[in-house]
């Protein structure tokens, strides 16, 4: 090993500490740095590619369904803001706001957006005029701003990237089927190519997004037994449609309004597959969105042919569409071996000299570090089962502990006593549909709402908290 370099760091184990284990992961596998601007983040490369894989996966899926890019400005005028004054009061805590152009005091104030609706509001009072004008499809790729206190690598900053989706509708029924339909995507993408099952649901009345009539959302069970919301679809009505005046003639010839959604997820979501696959060694990535998910790594690579041979297997994976690179540094194999593990890399191919003279390579899985021999001449339709058979061993895993850490309860000693002994997960239990016993259950159990799963259970006909007629399952939990 050259004497400059050095082994990849020991991070913290994550039972012992888990919030240092997550920000040991994110800085030393090299996804974000700390900026000098407090509270936002430097995605770095390899980080930025994995967005970018995200992004690319999700767009085509939006594309698929219908849907068409936009891009809106960053700021919004005072005044537009104020238009929607539900959406405008949830917000308000988190602007930024920009005062001055230059040295000149602006004479409106300007938000930098924390999300675009009435951006979107503004854009469809002026475009849609006839039923033929709709629906309207449309999604941005953009960043946001909220003045967060307490900040976190992915899962809180003030300034992240994420997607926005915004559709107009004639009938309240054609939005409904959208708000949902967009959260199924969201849910295939997580558990398909991100490998993390979610339980689908609707948010709670006191828990739903400002301005919206209802919340549907993606909830996830991260390795520490807490939430994470990993994706939301909103259900507008008609009350941004009166708020803009976006009218349109339909065809008996009435003047309507339309019905909205809104719809999106973040960066976040790295944050996610982080916890949700993570281990003591770094990252475990998915092979859908990791950007090497083959490393070469060439075994004593100054003897003649080695490095010549690591070329040509690279060449033949690139070939099949599988994103692979040779390590061919000054690195010790040992040192690759590390860094492979850190970086979440799904598997490693090693070919030596005794490899080739046998007309093979050894490929280790990065999830449980399995070696196989694999006949360089079967190599394709190996890598190819291989990485399929690692996205559904991490999914598994995953959904493994999401069944461990999720418990059925019917009273409130049986939640405290579940989270204890068992640590902490989903609580399921029935509720009355009064917010105050929502109040409750959190203030005794420090446990609140994460949704009412499309999939119910009747546990029980009486509520957890005061024993009134349940109308509902609900998942509770402590979350990010």
């Amino acid at each position: 090993m050259a004497e400059n370099k050095k082994f990849v760091e020991e991070i913290t184990p994550r039972d012992v500490d888990f919030a240092k284990w997550y920000t040991d992961i994110v800085k030393k596998a090299d996804l974000i740095d700390y900026s000098s601007v407090k509270g936002c983040m430097i995605i770095r490369p390899y980080g930025y590619a994995i967005w970018e894989n995200i992004q690319r996966i999700l767009d085509k899926r939006f594309k698929n369904s219908g849907h068409e890019n936009v891009y809106m400005p960053m700021f919004i005028p005072e005044s537009l803001l104020n238009k929607e004054k539900k959406h405008v009061a949830g917000f308000a805590p988190e602007v930024a706001w920009v005062t001055h152009g230059g040295s000149e005091l602006l004479q409106e104030r300007l938000c930098v957006r924390p999300t675009s609706e009435t951006l979107f509001c503004e854009h469809y009072a002026q475009i849609i005029h006839s039923h033929r004008d709709l629906p309207k499809l449309y999604n941005q790729w953009c960043s946001v701003v909220r003045w967060e206190k307490t900040t976190r690598p992915f899962l809180r900053s003030r300034e992240f990237l994420w997607q926005e989706g915004h559709t107009a509708h004639a009938t309240a029924e054609e939005a409904i089927l959208e708000t949902e339909r967009m959260l199924s995507i969201y849910a295939d993408f997580c558990c398909e190519d991100l490998n993390m099952p979610v339980i689908k649901g609707r948010k709670t009345e006191s828990d739903k997004f400002a301005g919206a009539v209802a919340t549907y959302a993606i909830e996830a069970l991260m390795h520490d037994g807490k939430a994470l919301q990993a994706g939301t679809s909103h259900y507008f009505g008609d009350g941004f449609a009166r708020a803009f005046d976006i009218t349109y003639t339909s065809k008996e010839n009435k003047m309507e309004y339309v019905f909205q959604t809104s719809w999106g997820v973040s960066t976040r979501l790295m944050g996610g597959i982080i916890m949700s696959h993570g281990d003591d060694s770094g990252l475990v990535l998915p092979p859908a969105i990791a950007p090497v998910q083959v490393m070469i790594i060439p075994v004593a690579q100054h003897k003649e042919g080695v490095l010549d041979m690591a070329g040509q297997l690279c060449k033949r994976l690139q070939d099949l569409g599988i994103r692979t690179k040779v390590d061919d540094s000054d690195n010790s194999a040992g040192w690759k071996f590390s860094e492979c593990e850190m970086k979440g890399i799904p598997l490693r191919l090693e070919i030596g000299p005794k490899d080739i003279e046998k007309n093979q390579c050894v490929m280790v899985r990065r999830d449980n570090r399995e070696k196989v021999i694999v006949p360089l001449d079967k190599l394709e339709n190996e890598a190819v089962s291989l990485l399929k058979t690692l996205g559904n061993a991490i999914y598994q895993k995953a959904l493994d502990n999401l069944s461990r850490h999720t418990y059925n309860c019917v009273s409130l000693d049986e939640i405290n006593t579940s989270l204890t002994e068992k640590g902490d997960g989903f609580v399921r239990a029935m509720w009355c549909g009064n917010e105050e016993c929502e109040t409750a259950i959190k203030e005794k159990t420090g446990v609140g709402s994460r949704c009412i799963p499309f999939e119910q259970i009747n546990l029980s006909d009486k509520c957890i908290c005061c024993g009134g007629k349940a109308e509902t399952m609900v998942y509770w939990g402590k979350a990010y």
